[in-house]
């Protein structure tokens, strides 16, 4: 059986992971991995026994036996690598955002539609056996009308300094996975976007010009409400979902490596919450290249386009305008203050 040829720009812990997952996937090899750091990319590429390493992206794109790419690079090289992508006509997938422009994000947008090349962008999260649940849950009408989404969303520890300086902030770089998962979960769009955002971690947030705790209200165009609360630091990963609806609440809890609970006289134990995103959603990440080589293969739409990387990227837009001017945004007003 022929074996989907995938090519990886970008061999960080990202790129790593999914090569490591690409293993997995009996209908994919990565047939090319570029990075700029070559040596130390083609020490652990032969270490894992996963083909040919190049520094320069451009050899992957030109080489037959690439039939697909992801894109794990850095978000500000993204826009360049998906043009060249397209012109090559390779299918691609592209670690989130798009971009850190919503108008580049557009155009990126109309580019793809216009070609029709194949484009899953990564929120992994829709692929989390516990998200993707209340999705159905939520569709098959169990909750009745919804009236309210929770999204509770909080880091063990902030990043480091210099993560933090170009990550495009709090919205974009943390906040945008929630943004997408009220999406996905409502399968209604957001129309207005408030948010009360501080600086309670850590200074440095201030220094970048960035916040590192906020809540976020949405309101939907079903009429229903949202509330997405994010923490930089919570001394765990703090992953929890309550969809409120006319018939009952749906819920999700963090996952722990077991549910075992110890009860003594002294009190009430059990695990810990599984640590951080990797451990979190490590399924969701094989899950989520399993739908891209499937819809490359057999021709079926992706889950994840380049218009849901947009939606989400224009409602962390309009939080932002929302931060800064202490007000409700809706997001046409968003969408034409960054020129789309």
């Amino acid at each position: 059986m022929h074996k989907l040829g995938v090519g990886i720009i970008g061999a960080g812990r990202i790129g790593r992971l999914h090569a490591e997952n690409l293993k997995r996937l009996g209908g994919a090899e990565i047939a090319a991995i570029s990075d700029p750091f070559v040596e130390q990319t083609r020490e652990w590429a032969e270490a894992g026994g996963y083909g040919r390493v190049t520094a320069d992206y451009r050899e992957l794109l030109a080489d037959p036996a690439v039939e697909a790419v992801l894109i794990c690079s850095p978000t500000d090289t993204h826009v360049e690598i998906i043009e060249e992508a397209v012109r090559a006509r390779k299918p691609i997938f592209c670690e989130k955002p798009v971009s850190l422009s919503v108008a580049e994000t557009a155009r990126i947008r109309r580019l793809l539609l216009d070609t029709g090349v194949k484009f899953q962008l990564g929120f992994n999260r829709r692929f989390d056996h516990n998200m993707s649940r209340i999705r159905e849950l939520l569709g098959e009408g169990r909750a009745g009308s919804l009236h309210m989404l929770k999204i509770t969303s909080r880091d063990p520890a902030p990043p480091p300094a210099a993560y933090i300086k170009s990550s495009g902030g709090l919205f974009a770089d943390m906040a945008i996975h929630d943004f997408d998962l009220a999406r996905f979960m409502t399968g209604s769009e957001v129309e207005e976007v408030y948010v009360q955002g501080t600086v309670l971690v850590d200074p440095v947030f201030a220094e970048c010009g960035d916040i590192d705790t906020a809540i976020t209200t949405l309101k939907f165009r079903s009429g229903a409400l949202g509330v997405v609360i994010n923490s930089r630091q919570a001394h765990y990963y703090d992953q929890r979902v309550e969809a409120f609806g006319s018939e009952g609440t749906i819920s999700i809890r963090n996952d722990t490596p077991s549910t075992a609970e110890i009860v003594t006289q002294d009190g009430a134990r059990r695990d810990q919450p599984l640590y951080f995103f990797l451990e979190r959603y490590k399924e969701a990440y094989v899950r989520e290249l399993e739908a891209f080589v499937r819809a490359v293969t057999d021709g079926t739409p992706v889950p994840v386009d380049a218009n849901d990387g947009f939606q989400a990227e224009l409602i962390a837009y309009a939080a932002g305008i929302s931060l800064r001017e202490k007000r409700p945004v809706r997001l046409e007003e968003a969408a034409a203050a960054a020129g789309v």
